[in-house]
Protein backbone atom coordinates (compact mmCIF):
# COMPACT_ATOMS: atom_id res chain seq x y z
CA UNK A 1 0.00 0.00 0.00
CA UNK A 2 0.91 3.55 -0.23
CA UNK A 3 0.19 7.00 -0.43
CA UNK A 4 -0.57 9.00 -3.18
CA UNK A 5 0.76 12.59 -4.17
CA UNK A 6 -0.29 15.13 -6.34
CA UNK A 7 1.77 18.39 -6.95
CA UNK A 8 0.74 21.43 -9.43
CA UNK A 9 -0.79 19.10 -12.06
CA UNK A 10 -1.79 20.53 -15.31
CA UNK A 11 -3.62 18.78 -18.73
CA UNK A 12 -3.83 20.28 -21.14
CA UNK A 13 -4.78 19.54 -24.94
CA UNK A 14 -3.31 22.06 -27.61
CA UNK A 15 -3.91 25.22 -26.21
CA UNK A 16 -7.03 24.05 -23.95
CA UNK A 17 -6.01 23.30 -20.37
CA UNK A 18 -8.60 21.21 -18.67
CA UNK A 19 -6.77 20.49 -15.13
CA UNK A 20 -5.34 23.54 -13.34
CA UNK A 21 -2.50 22.52 -11.11
CA UNK A 22 -4.02 20.32 -8.78
CA UNK A 23 -2.28 19.60 -5.60
CA UNK A 24 -3.25 17.09 -3.27
CA UNK A 25 -1.96 14.35 -0.94
CA UNK A 26 -3.94 11.13 -0.60
CA UNK A 27 -2.56 9.47 2.77
CA UNK A 28 -1.81 5.71 2.82
CA UNK A 29 -5.20 3.44 3.26
CA UNK A 30 -7.24 6.62 3.04
CA UNK A 31 -10.59 6.68 0.58
CA UNK A 32 -10.54 10.28 -1.40
CA UNK A 33 -13.74 10.59 -3.69
CA UNK A 34 -13.01 13.17 -6.38
CA UNK A 35 -16.88 14.51 -6.97
CA UNK A 36 -17.91 16.96 -9.78
CA UNK A 37 -20.25 18.16 -12.96
CA UNK A 38 -20.12 15.78 -15.62
CA UNK A 39 -17.59 17.29 -18.14
CA UNK A 40 -15.07 19.08 -15.40
CA UNK A 41 -12.38 16.53 -15.42
CA UNK A 42 -12.57 14.32 -12.89
CA UNK A 43 -12.04 11.16 -14.91
CA UNK A 44 -9.13 12.53 -16.66
CA UNK A 45 -7.47 13.63 -13.15
CA UNK A 46 -8.03 9.96 -12.21
CA UNK A 47 -6.24 8.47 -15.27
CA UNK A 48 -3.25 10.56 -15.00
CA UNK A 49 -2.75 8.54 -12.22
CA UNK A 50 -3.39 5.64 -13.35
CA UNK A 51 -1.30 6.38 -16.33
CA UNK A 52 -3.95 6.40 -18.89
CA UNK A 53 -3.39 10.29 -19.58
CA UNK A 54 0.22 11.71 -20.10
CA UNK A 55 0.21 15.09 -18.07
CA UNK A 56 1.12 18.35 -19.03
CA UNK A 57 2.81 19.44 -16.31
CA UNK A 58 3.78 18.89 -12.24
CA UNK A 59 4.07 15.43 -10.55
CA UNK A 60 2.65 12.59 -9.50
CA UNK A 61 4.10 10.23 -7.24
CA UNK A 62 2.74 6.90 -5.30
CA UNK A 63 4.34 5.62 -2.54
CA UNK A 64 8.16 6.82 -2.82
CA UNK A 65 7.88 7.15 -6.99
CA UNK A 66 7.44 9.67 -9.06
CA UNK A 67 5.35 7.92 -11.82
CA UNK A 68 4.94 10.67 -14.59
CA UNK A 69 6.83 8.70 -17.26
CA UNK A 70 5.96 5.17 -16.12
CA UNK A 71 3.81 3.22 -18.37
CA UNK A 72 0.21 1.90 -16.44
CA UNK A 73 1.24 -1.74 -15.83
CA UNK A 74 4.23 -0.40 -13.87
CA UNK A 75 2.49 2.08 -10.94
CA UNK A 76 1.26 -0.70 -8.77
CA UNK A 77 -2.38 0.20 -9.41
CA UNK A 78 -6.03 -1.29 -10.17
CA UNK A 79 -8.33 -0.24 -11.45
CA UNK A 80 -12.59 -0.12 -11.78
CA UNK A 81 -14.35 1.21 -14.35
CA UNK A 82 -17.88 2.47 -15.45
CA UNK A 83 -18.45 -0.35 -18.11
CA UNK A 84 -16.85 -3.80 -16.19
CA UNK A 85 -14.10 -3.95 -18.84
CA UNK A 86 -14.29 -8.49 -18.31
CA UNK A 87 -13.75 -10.39 -20.85
CA UNK A 88 -17.00 -12.36 -22.34
CA UNK A 89 -15.22 -15.72 -23.47
CA UNK A 90 -13.95 -16.16 -20.25
CA UNK A 91 -15.19 -17.46 -16.93
CA UNK A 92 -15.38 -15.59 -13.77
CA UNK A 93 -12.51 -17.29 -12.43
CA UNK A 94 -10.14 -16.88 -15.36
CA UNK A 95 -11.44 -13.25 -15.58
CA UNK A 96 -10.07 -12.58 -12.04
CA UNK A 97 -7.04 -14.68 -12.68
CA UNK A 98 -5.82 -13.28 -16.28
CA UNK A 99 -3.88 -10.52 -14.62
CA UNK A 100 -1.94 -12.84 -12.60
CA UNK A 101 -1.41 -15.18 -14.90
CA UNK A 102 0.43 -12.88 -17.36
CA UNK A 103 2.20 -11.69 -14.18
CA UNK A 104 3.72 -15.33 -14.31
CA UNK A 105 2.88 -16.43 -10.74
CA UNK A 106 2.42 -19.43 -9.50
CA UNK A 107 -0.97 -21.77 -10.15
CA UNK A 108 -1.47 -22.19 -6.72
CA UNK A 109 -0.88 -18.53 -5.71
CA UNK A 110 -3.71 -17.92 -8.52
CA UNK A 111 -6.06 -20.00 -6.92
CA UNK A 112 -5.15 -18.90 -3.69
CA UNK A 113 -5.75 -15.13 -4.42
CA UNK A 114 -9.05 -15.64 -6.59
CA UNK A 115 -10.86 -18.27 -3.73
CA UNK A 116 -9.96 -15.11 -1.14
CA UNK A 117 -11.70 -12.13 -3.43
CA UNK A 118 -14.07 -14.41 -4.32
CA UNK A 119 -14.63 -15.40 -0.63
CA UNK A 120 -14.79 -11.43 0.48
CA UNK A 121 -17.25 -10.48 -2.87
CA UNK A 122 -19.69 -13.46 -2.26
CA UNK A 123 -18.93 -15.17 -5.17
CA UNK A 124 -19.28 -19.05 -4.49
CA UNK A 125 -17.83 -21.86 -6.90
CA UNK A 126 -21.11 -21.42 -9.80
CA UNK A 127 -20.67 -18.08 -10.47
CA UNK A 128 -16.95 -18.49 -10.68
CA UNK A 129 -17.91 -20.83 -13.43
CA UNK A 130 -20.14 -18.42 -15.42
CA UNK A 131 -19.18 -15.92 -17.84
CA UNK A 132 -19.74 -12.17 -17.57
CA UNK A 133 -22.99 -12.24 -20.06
CA UNK A 134 -24.65 -14.81 -17.49
CA UNK A 135 -24.20 -12.25 -14.52
CA UNK A 136 -26.59 -9.53 -13.24
CA UNK A 137 -24.94 -5.90 -13.18
CA UNK A 138 -24.22 -6.04 -9.64
CA UNK A 139 -22.48 -9.43 -9.87
CA UNK A 140 -20.47 -8.43 -13.26
CA UNK A 141 -19.27 -5.32 -10.88
CA UNK A 142 -18.18 -7.40 -8.41
CA UNK A 143 -15.94 -9.26 -10.92
CA UNK A 144 -14.60 -6.72 -11.64
CA UNK A 145 -13.51 -5.55 -7.87
CA UNK A 146 -12.25 -9.13 -7.59
CA UNK A 147 -9.77 -9.08 -10.53
CA UNK A 148 -8.94 -5.93 -9.04
CA UNK A 149 -8.41 -6.96 -5.46
CA UNK A 150 -6.32 -10.49 -6.32
CA UNK A 151 -3.33 -7.94 -7.61
CA UNK A 152 -3.40 -6.88 -4.24
CA UNK A 153 -1.67 -3.36 -5.60
CA UNK A 154 -0.64 -0.09 -4.33
CA UNK A 155 -3.64 1.71 -4.53
CA UNK A 156 -7.39 1.20 -5.97
CA UNK A 157 -8.49 3.96 -8.86
CA UNK A 158 -12.46 3.41 -9.24
CA UNK A 159 -14.27 5.25 -12.48
CA UNK A 160 -17.94 5.72 -11.48
CA UNK A 161 -18.22 2.29 -10.91
CA UNK A 162 -21.80 1.65 -10.08
CA UNK A 163 -23.54 4.62 -12.53
CA UNK A 164 -24.45 1.62 -14.53
CA UNK A 165 -26.64 0.15 -11.93
CA UNK A 166 -30.32 0.90 -11.00
CA UNK A 167 -30.98 2.85 -7.99
CA UNK A 168 -31.46 0.02 -5.19
CA UNK A 169 -28.54 -1.80 -6.26
CA UNK A 170 -26.27 1.52 -6.48
CA UNK A 171 -26.99 1.73 -2.60
CA UNK A 172 -26.04 -2.35 -1.71
CA UNK A 173 -22.78 -1.46 -3.96
CA UNK A 174 -21.80 1.39 -2.32
CA UNK A 175 -21.98 -0.23 1.27
CA UNK A 176 -20.43 -3.41 0.22
CA UNK A 177 -17.45 -0.98 -2.18
CA UNK A 178 -17.00 1.03 2.00
CA UNK A 179 -16.89 -2.16 3.81
CA UNK A 180 -14.67 -3.42 1.03
CA UNK A 181 -12.16 -0.56 1.41
CA UNK A 182 -12.35 -0.55 5.32
CA UNK A 183 -11.27 -4.29 5.75
CA UNK A 184 -8.45 -3.85 2.95
CA UNK A 185 -7.38 -0.60 3.99
CA UNK A 186 -6.33 0.01 0.43
CA UNK A 187 -5.68 3.77 -0.38
CA UNK A 188 -8.74 4.44 -3.16
CA UNK A 189 -9.47 7.40 -5.56
CA UNK A 190 -12.92 7.24 -6.51
CA UNK A 191 -13.94 9.50 -9.09
CA UNK A 192 -18.28 9.91 -9.08
CA UNK A 193 -20.68 12.69 -10.44
CA UNK A 194 -23.36 12.04 -7.93
CA UNK A 195 -22.43 14.04 -4.53
CA UNK A 196 -24.76 11.46 -2.43
CA UNK A 197 -22.10 8.95 -3.48
CA UNK A 198 -19.23 11.16 -2.67
CA UNK A 199 -20.62 11.94 0.73
CA UNK A 200 -21.45 8.69 1.80
CA UNK A 201 -18.16 7.03 0.79
CA UNK A 202 -15.03 8.97 0.77
CA UNK A 203 -12.97 9.53 3.89
CA UNK A 204 -11.77 12.97 2.35
CA UNK A 205 -13.58 15.00 -0.78
CA UNK A 206 -12.28 16.76 -3.49
CA UNK A 207 -14.62 18.95 -5.28
CA UNK A 208 -13.21 19.78 -8.52
CA UNK A 209 -15.42 22.76 -10.94
CA UNK A 210 -13.70 23.24 -15.11
CA UNK A 211 -10.55 21.54 -13.57
CA UNK A 212 -9.75 23.88 -10.45
CA UNK A 213 -10.53 22.17 -7.48
CA UNK A 214 -12.86 24.32 -5.09
CA UNK A 215 -12.01 22.11 -2.13
CA UNK A 216 -10.46 19.68 -0.35
CA UNK A 217 -11.91 17.93 2.69
CA UNK A 218 -14.10 15.68 5.05
CA UNK A 219 -17.73 15.73 3.85
CA UNK A 220 -19.08 16.86 6.88
CA UNK A 221 -16.57 20.25 6.62
CA UNK A 222 -17.58 20.90 3.63
CA UNK A 223 -21.36 19.99 4.33
CA UNK A 224 -21.00 22.61 7.12
CA UNK A 225 -18.66 25.09 5.96
CA UNK A 226 -18.65 25.26 2.10
CA UNK A 227 -15.70 27.29 1.03
CA UNK A 228 -17.49 28.41 -2.17
CA UNK A 229 -20.81 28.72 -4.01
CA UNK A 230 -20.09 26.21 -5.91
CA UNK A 231 -19.31 23.58 -3.30
CA UNK A 232 -22.60 25.24 -1.24
CA UNK A 233 -24.97 24.69 -4.53
CA UNK A 234 -23.38 20.80 -4.98
CA UNK A 235 -22.89 19.50 -1.87
CA UNK A 236 -26.64 18.45 0.02
CA UNK A 237 -29.18 16.81 -1.63
CA UNK A 238 -31.50 18.85 -2.17
CA UNK A 239 -28.92 21.57 -2.77
CA UNK A 240 -28.48 24.62 -0.94
CA UNK A 241 -30.61 27.95 -1.18
CA UNK A 242 -28.53 30.29 -2.46
CA UNK A 243 -30.41 33.99 -2.78
CA UNK A 244 -29.59 37.29 -3.47
CA UNK A 245 -29.27 39.58 -0.39
CA UNK A 246 -27.57 42.53 1.41
CA UNK A 247 -26.10 42.80 5.01
CA UNK A 248 -28.19 45.22 7.07
CA UNK A 249 -26.28 48.53 8.01
CA UNK A 250 -25.52 47.41 11.33
CA UNK A 251 -23.99 43.86 10.34
CA UNK A 252 -26.80 42.49 12.59
CA UNK A 253 -29.32 41.40 9.75
CA UNK A 254 -29.92 40.34 5.86
CA UNK A 255 -32.11 41.34 4.24
CA UNK A 256 -33.64 38.88 1.40
CA UNK A 257 -33.85 40.11 -1.77
CA UNK A 258 -38.03 39.14 -1.36
CA UNK A 259 -38.42 41.84 1.16
CA UNK A 260 -38.32 39.72 4.24
CA UNK A 261 -34.27 39.91 6.39
CA UNK A 262 -33.51 37.05 8.67
CA UNK A 263 -30.55 38.00 11.96
CA UNK A 264 -27.09 37.23 12.30
CA UNK A 265 -24.54 36.52 14.48
CA UNK A 266 -23.89 39.89 16.45
CA UNK A 267 -21.17 41.14 15.37
CA UNK A 268 -20.28 38.83 13.35
CA UNK A 269 -20.55 40.46 9.73
CA UNK A 270 -20.38 43.90 11.10
CA UNK A 271 -16.89 44.45 8.77
CA UNK A 272 -19.73 43.52 5.56
CA UNK A 273 -22.31 45.99 6.67
CA UNK A 274 -24.21 47.40 3.43
CA UNK A 275 -22.66 44.80 1.30
CA UNK A 276 -24.36 42.92 -1.23
CA UNK A 277 -23.82 39.26 -0.58
CA UNK A 278 -25.20 35.66 -1.46
CA UNK A 279 -26.98 34.05 1.19
CA UNK A 280 -27.21 30.00 1.44
CA UNK A 281 -30.07 28.29 3.71
CA UNK A 282 -30.50 24.47 4.01
CA UNK A 283 -33.27 23.53 3.34
CA UNK A 284 -33.30 21.96 6.51
CA UNK A 285 -32.53 24.33 8.85
CA UNK A 286 -35.71 26.27 7.94
CA UNK A 287 -38.13 26.23 10.85
CA UNK A 288 -42.17 26.92 10.38
CA UNK A 289 -43.23 28.98 13.20
CA UNK A 290 -45.95 31.24 14.32
CA UNK A 291 -45.70 34.94 13.29
CA UNK A 292 -44.92 35.34 17.07
CA UNK A 293 -43.13 32.43 17.75
CA UNK A 294 -39.56 32.60 16.07
CA UNK A 295 -37.25 32.06 18.88
CA UNK A 296 -36.08 35.31 18.46
CA UNK A 297 -34.63 34.23 15.21
CA UNK A 298 -36.87 36.68 12.88
CA UNK A 299 -39.42 35.56 10.54
CA UNK A 300 -39.65 35.31 6.97
CA UNK A 301 -42.84 34.48 4.84
CA UNK A 302 -42.50 31.31 2.60
CA UNK A 303 -45.10 31.68 -0.24
CA UNK A 304 -45.90 28.31 -1.54
CA UNK A 305 -45.69 27.03 -4.91
CA UNK A 306 -45.13 23.41 -4.74
CA UNK A 307 -45.13 20.61 -1.81
CA UNK A 308 -43.77 17.09 -2.52
CA UNK A 309 -44.75 14.68 0.48
CA UNK A 310 -41.97 11.71 1.02
CA UNK A 311 -43.42 10.20 4.06
CA UNK A 312 -40.42 10.93 6.37
CA UNK A 313 -39.92 14.39 5.28
CA UNK A 314 -41.83 17.02 3.02
CA UNK A 315 -40.36 19.06 -0.03
CA UNK A 316 -41.97 22.62 0.40
CA UNK A 317 -41.05 24.51 -3.10
CA UNK A 318 -41.61 28.11 -3.16
CA UNK A 319 -40.46 32.46 -2.86
CA UNK A 320 -40.04 34.69 -0.37
CA UNK A 321 -41.94 37.79 -1.03
CA UNK A 322 -42.00 39.33 -4.77
CA UNK A 323 -38.42 37.27 -5.21
CA UNK A 324 -39.55 34.68 -7.78
CA UNK A 325 -36.78 32.53 -7.03
CA UNK A 326 -37.30 29.09 -6.38
CA UNK A 327 -36.07 27.69 -2.91
CA UNK A 328 -36.38 24.69 -1.11
CA UNK A 329 -37.73 23.77 2.01
CA UNK A 330 -37.51 20.47 4.21
CA UNK A 331 -39.70 19.69 6.77
CA UNK A 332 -40.07 16.86 9.12
CA UNK A 333 -42.81 13.90 8.42
CA UNK A 334 -46.09 15.02 6.62
CA UNK A 335 -47.21 18.24 6.60
CA UNK A 336 -50.67 19.14 4.97
CA UNK A 337 -50.33 22.21 3.47
CA UNK A 338 -51.31 23.67 -0.16
CA UNK A 339 -50.18 25.97 -2.70
CA UNK A 340 -50.44 29.37 -1.99
CA UNK A 341 -50.47 29.19 1.57
CA UNK A 342 -47.93 31.81 3.13
CA UNK A 343 -46.02 30.14 5.81
CA UNK A 344 -43.54 32.32 8.06
CA UNK A 345 -40.21 30.43 8.48
CA UNK A 346 -37.18 31.09 10.79
CA UNK A 347 -33.51 30.22 10.64
CA UNK A 348 -30.83 30.48 13.37
CA UNK A 349 -28.48 33.03 12.69
CA UNK A 350 -25.50 30.76 12.93
CA UNK A 351 -27.23 28.57 10.00
CA UNK A 352 -26.90 31.11 7.31
CA UNK A 353 -23.92 30.82 5.34
CA UNK A 354 -22.95 34.35 3.13
CA UNK A 355 -20.89 34.75 0.08
CA UNK A 356 -19.15 37.29 -2.46
CA UNK A 357 -21.45 36.83 -5.55
CA UNK A 358 -18.66 37.98 -7.79
CA UNK A 359 -16.04 36.01 -6.33
CA UNK A 360 -17.65 33.42 -5.46
CA UNK A 361 -15.93 32.92 -1.86
CA UNK A 362 -17.13 32.30 1.74
CA UNK A 363 -17.70 35.50 3.21
CA UNK A 364 -15.82 34.85 6.69
CA UNK A 365 -16.82 36.65 9.90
Amino acid sequence: MAGINLRGVVKAYGKTQVIHGVDCTIVDGEFLVIVGPSGCGKSTLLRMIAGLELITGGEISIGDRVVNDLEPAERDIAMVFQNYALYPHMTVYNNMAYGLKIRGLAKADIDARVRKAAEILALDDDLLRRTPRQLSGGQRQRVAMGRAIVRQPSAFLFDEPLSNLDAKLRVQMRLEIKKLQKDLGITSVYVTHDQVEAMTLGHRLLVLNAGIVEQIGAPIELYEHPATLFVAGFIGSPAMNLLPARIGEDGGRVELSGGDGLPLPPGRFAAHAGRTVTAGIRPEHFEMVADDQSNGHGVARLAVDVVEQLGADTLVHGHFGTDRGVLTVRLNGTQDLQSRQVLPMSVQPELIHLFDPDSGRRLGG
